[in-house]
């Protein structure tokens, strides 16, 4: 999950919920999203290590001596903003079986930090089985690969859509975004319409990474609940993690950097044996703030329930 490109295209795709399901498509064994990437990069990490590793260097970091990246090295031939091959082909690879689509999708998520940036696009499924190949795994199946692509488009639409309702509250600050939270999610996704909230500057996605191998620690606190009452909170542990690098325009009108952390989980199929996926998309807790907006939401909701408010909201219509 993950793999964007930036040039122009055609139209966006709808915007996902929260738990997402699927009539359509499947993830096939092979589907990158259920495959652990060889390589991770750390955070703190100050150089490229690998194709999957993170570009972000942190802005109090002293920025290294390096020697200039030749124009032909593996490095160069890399999307500076998620370390992917940047010039897939949309060729026939080798022993390829069938034809697949070469027309890439405009996703809904803008890219940069300039409107003139336009949208992040996602690969075609030529390009995103290339990518397959060169990631290795296994056997991969060619009559699949559209259905990873839906599956892949799909997933990082609905991780757009939270991040963008977050933004929809904090995005103009912590007391915005308390009148917010204090009515409950029902409440505040009511007035989701409002001038006041339509005021709100979109946020655009600057750079993102895969950290598959790396845990957040919400993730491993659950997988710990789990193992003690493993009949309410039992589950296996999410399948991808995502650190996506959001500009956020404050109050005060200039833009500020701000990282969310999406946890991947597959969930229990539909009875129908459709399949469902959940999307944990949160900031990250790298600034007071951040902390302080999660609290807020989770908070704001208890005590919505708690205290009658759904209740209060029915009588007073």
């Amino acid at each position: 999950m993950g793999w964007f490109w930036a040039d122009p295209s055609a139209s966006a795709n709808p915007v996902a919920p929260h738990t997402i399901s699927r009539k359509d498509v499947a993830p096939p064994p092979g589907c990158p999203m259920h495959t652990v990437s060889p390589t991770s990069t750390p955070l703190d990490a100050l150089t490229p290590a690998a194709d999957s590793s993170c570009p972000y260097v942190p802005p109090d970091t002293p920025s290294p001596t390096t020697k200039p990246v030749s124009s032909d090295s593996t490095l160069s031939k890399l999307n500076p903003l998620n370390y992917v091959p940047s010039n897939l082909s949309q060729a026939r690879a080798p022993d390829q079986t069938i034809d697949l689509p070469i027309e890439r999708t405009r996703s809904s998520i803008p890219k940069g930090s300039a409107n003139n940036e336009g949208n992040w696009e996602y690969p075609s499924p030529q390009q995103m089985y290339h990518a397959m190949l060169r990631k290795g795994g296994g056997e991969i199946p060619v009559d699949a690969v559209e259905s990873m692509v839906a599956v892949h488009n799909f997933l990082n639409e609905g991780a757009w859509a939270e991040i963008v309702e977050w933004e929809r509250r904090f995005g103009k600050g912590l007391g915005k975004g308390w009148r917010e939270c204090r009515r409950g999610e029902e409440g505040s996704l009511a007035g989701a319409g409002m001038e006041e909230n339509d005021q709100v500057a979109q946020p655009r996605l600057l750079k993102f990474m895969g950290r598959p191998k790396d845990m957040t620690p919400k993730a491993s606190m659950m997988q710990v609940i789990g193992w003690i009452y493993p009949a309410k909170y039992g589950g296996a542990p999410p399948f991808d993690r995502h650190d996506w690098f959001v500009q956020r325009h404050a109050p005060n009108g200039q833009p500020r950097e701000v990282r969310y952390v999406i946890d991947y989980y597959s969930a229990p199929p539909e009875p129908s044996g459709e399949p469902v996926f959940y999307l944990d998309v949160r900031p990250a807790i790298d600034r007071p703030s951040a902390v302080i907006e999660r609290m807020m939401r989770w908070g704001g909701d208890v005590w919505w329930k708690a205290s009658g408010g759904i209740t209060r909201e029915a009588t007073s219509r």
